[in-house]
């Protein structure tokens, strides 16, 4: 496709906002400040901004959001839930996760999700057998985010044990069992089809589900793969469950004897490339020694409140320079503006004050979120994601995607709002969906808040759910 100009009425930058910008798209992707004299522009809107990445979903859990949400136990918690979806998960083939991740990744872009991070685990049959493509369901959500248009990266999850004292797997949880030789062929296979739109990084479960010597073996095997012909896997990125529960904090205490992230910590060369999910229960130290290896945690605000799991100490993380980013998890909510707004008021609820995001520095609630989140989520995607084109986007050799939302300038939500309070209107004043278009790649996906494909998609999906619970 020839290069085009595009026009914005302000649009944010890295920088912040800029009025009457220009950008160029060539290929898919942002070549910089256009200039506005050499050729027509197309006008997007009076607000544009970056797409926003989606740092972890279990694609597989959109299908049973509000299945879970009867009182079946007086200590109903994280693990009677898990118990639910893992019933839910025996039931769902490589079609039916085609047409769910279809489904979920068209309404990820409709609410302004241009990436998805896909942490996923159901590698085999119920029974563990692997499918005769033992690759079937990592190429189902391969094929769902192609259907959709909107980025993956895909993180195959390493899942071996069913605690910290290395109990097998129990019956259901059979399917997600890799052992280190099959995961690195998965992922050695997968990484084949990289694109513009497809990024393959790999997931370790968590600490109680792969031993030590095994997150020892990937290592060395993610340096091996990295010294290769087949390409570089240096900036292959690395996620991982972390301190989700209260009791996971415990069992690694009385086994390992340390908190989670201080076992990592100790145990791993943890840096930019690493993305903690579910880092909710850390003391102090863990947080400043965390902080300062740039990695990132994957914060899940509607889901952690969900499943009772606690509130992550969003002020000192900002505080220490931590970077963080969101996910919508277990998709009860699909929606970055209810993660992030929740974010902040889980702060406000515990501090009993106002705007604990902003600093005197940044003064703005809504951008200091929304601008962290960017950053976050871009470092766990492992690509180039997250800004509109930037003059020295190509400093680093790899220019931005060109992904993109235009607001709905016309909602009288946004009515007198100028740039200074724009995000913060955005956020924090209504649940009404203000994200008019969106592209990905260079592409349109979403065009006046109507998916492309969204009638078919919808269609399969309800086939697919009938057919499960039938």
């Amino acid at each position: 496709m020839a290069s085009r100009t595009f026009h914005a009425g302000n649009a944010w930058f890295a920088s912040g906002w800029q009025k009457n910008a220009y950008f160029e798209v060539d290929a898919g992707q942002f070549h910089g400040r256009a200039a506005t004299s050499t050729q027509t522009a197309h006008g997007l809107g009076r607000w544009v901004v970056p797409g926003m990445p989606n740092l972890h979903s279990h694609a597989f859990q959109r299908a049973m959001a509000g299945l879970a949400e009867r009182r079946g136990n007086p200590a109903d918690s994280f693990w009677t839930w898990r118990e639910v979806m893992y019933a839910f998960a025996g039931k769902v083939g490589p079609d039916d996760l085609f047409a769910i991740a279809s489904q979920l990744y068209v309404e990820m872009l409709k609410a302004g999700y241009t990436q998805v991070c896909e942490f996923h685990y159901l590698h085999h049959q119920p029974d563990g057998k692997p499918y005769a493509d033992a690759a079937a369901m990592s190429l189902a959500l391969i094929e769902a985010a192609k259907a959709a248009g909107i980025g993956l990266t895909l993180l195959p999850t390493l899942y071996m044990s069913g605690g910290f004292d290395g109990r097998a797997l129990g019956e259901r949880q059979r399917r997600f069992a890799h052992d280190v030789d099959g995961f690195f062929g998965l992922v050695e296979r997968l990484r084949s089809l990289e694109n513009a739109q497809l990024r393959i990084g790999v997931a370790l479960h968590s600490l109680r589900a792969v031993p030590e010597d095994a997150m020892r073996a990937v290592l060395e095997g993610l340096d091996a793969m990295a010294a290769s012909a087949h390409g570089p896997a240096d900036g292959m990125p690395i996620h991982i469950h972390i301190a989700e529960q209260i009791g996971e904090v415990q069992d690694c205490l009385a086994v390992r004897n340390a908190r989670p992230v201080e076992w990592l910590l100790d145990h791993a060369p943890v840096n930019s490339r690493w993305v903690l999910i579910h880092a909710t229960h850390m003391e102090d130290a863990e947080m400043r020694r965390l902080a300062a290896t740039g990695a990132v945690v994957g914060l899940c605000p509607t889901t952690e409140a969900n499943l009772g799991d606690g509130i992550f100490p969003l002020q000192r993380w900002l505080e220490l320079g931590g970077n963080f980013g969101i996910g919508s998890d277990s998709h009860i909510s699909i929606s970055p503006v209810e993660e992030l707004r929740w974010l902040e008021y889980a702060q406000r609820l515990v501090a009993r004050r106002r705007n604990i995001s902003a600093n005197e520095q940044q003064p703005s609630t809504g951008e200091v979120l929304f601008a962290n989140a960017l950053r976050g989520g871009t470092l766990a995607s492992g690509l180039p994601l997250g800004c509109l084109g930037e003059p020295d986007s190509a400093a680093a050799g790899q220019r931005h995607r060109a992904d993109l939302l235009v607001l709905d300038d016309s909602s009288p939500l946004l009515a007198g709002r100028e740039a200074d309070n724009l995000l913060d209107t955005w956020l924090f004043a209504g649940n009404a969906n203000l994200v008019r278009d969106v592209m990905v790649n260079g592409q349109w996906c979403v065009q006046e808040f109507r998916h492309r494909n969204e009638e078919q998609v919808a269609n399969d999906y309800r086939v697919a759910i009938e057919r499960l619970v039938d």
